[in-house]
């Protein structure tokens, strides 16, 4: 068996017998410890990384309780944030993870033992319980090591002389323009930006890591996307989620961009890790409800309304979109490139 290497624990509160004083674990804690400790971690990552946390502190018990105490963690950790999607993603592939990993464990050890798994002892269950967090940590390890592979992946769509048009603060784009980079590959950057994004510590640092390789890019408004389509060869993007259907949640705009690529003939590609993809099926995007306001309709005086414009400024800085499958050309995961419409079948491999 795989046994993943030595991996410091998320410092956090530890957790006692509800029947004691002391304080217990506060996942919603380990979740932002793990984001703001790790700034190449994605939200489905952090949110496992939290949950693994959470058995590692707590006592051995029986399976019902530990499904139970993982159920009610991921409640409390999706109530936390506007849009759980991206979260979702992480919790409900562990879960899935777990469950399959308990239900082969308890079996195992039944079997060897020489009876129901029902019936196993508490030794058997402090096994199974060791072998899933072991595991679970290989799972992250992996997880974490996708984004090099997927910049492998669509490396070869990054050619000498093409010009790439991209938006957001997606690490695995940079991961794959850093890998055609690297690799000599000469080419162009229009990197679209609103103003957030312009201020962004990690977009700016991705424009600059690009020019210190020679790579010429260019930044621009959103506003200017349609001009420059002239000049580009094709469109890449990250995505947030990736919903069943083989649409992509992302920083606002994408959505724009693909609407845009898609009238004038452009390929649209988006490149994202595998434990993105999510069980839901959105007909549109009203149907994500994604606890954002986009029109916010207002007659309030000239006094207020730099306090009303910073409001949304900031809000806007955690706004997503939803693209459609009808705009996007492929997905490249760490397995792959793949079509929208192979989203659905990888999720049916991994839930039934």
């Amino acid at each position: 068996m795989l046994t993943p290497p030595p991996e410091e624990r998320i410092a956090g509160p530890t957790f006692s017998n509800p029947d004691d004083d002391g304080p217990s674990f506060d996942v919603v804690s380990a979740y932002n410890n793990v984001l703001s400790t790790d700034p190449l971690i994605t939200k489905p990552v952090a949110a496992i990384e939290a949950l693994i946390s959470l058995l590692s502190a707590s006592p051995p018990s029986t399976i019902s309780e530990t499904l139970s105490l993982l159920e009610s963690a991921t409640s409390e950790l999706k109530a936390t944030v506007p849009n759980s999607i991206a979260l979702s993603a992480g919790t409900d592939l562990f879960q899935r993870y777990l469950i399959s990993t308990l239900q082969q464990g308890s079996a195992q050890y039944a079997k060897s033992k020489g009876r129901r798994s029902s019936s196993s002892g508490d030794g058997d269950f402090r096994a199974i319980r060791a072998h899933l967090l072991a595991n679970g940590r290989l799972f992250v390890q992996r997880a974490k090591e996708s984004r090099g592979q997927i910049a492998q992946a669509a490396r070869k769509f990054v050619q000498d002389g093409c010009t790439v048009l991209t938006c957001g603060r997606s690490r695995v784009v940079a991961a794959v323009l850093i890998a055609a980079a690297d690799d000599g590959a000469k080419f162009k950057v229009v990197y679209a930006q609103d103003s957030h994004d312009a201020l962004s510590t990690s977009s700016t640092d991705i424009v600059k890591d690009l020019r210190r390789r020679d790579i010429p890019v260019a930044t621009i408004p959103f506003s200017a996307v349609a001009a420059a389509l002239p000049y580009i060869t094709f469109a890449l993007v990250g995505a947030e989620s990736v919903v069943e259907n083989g649409g992509i949640i992302s920083g606002m705009g994408t959505n724009q961009m693909g609407l845009l690529a898609k009238s004038v003939g452009k390929p649209f590609y988006v490149v994202a890790e595998s434990h993105k993809f999510v069980r839901v099926y959105p007909l549109g995007g009203d149907d994500l409800r994604l606890g954002q306001t986009v029109l916010d309709f207002s007659t309030q005086s000239e006094e207020k309304e730099k306090e009303h414009e910073e409001g949304k400024r900031k809000a806007g800085a955690e706004a997503v979109d939803f693209t459609p499958p009808d705009f996007i050309t492929a997905l490249v995961t760490e397995n792959g490139v793949q079509t929208p419409s192979a989203v659905s079948e990888e999720l049916i491999k991994i839930w039934y």
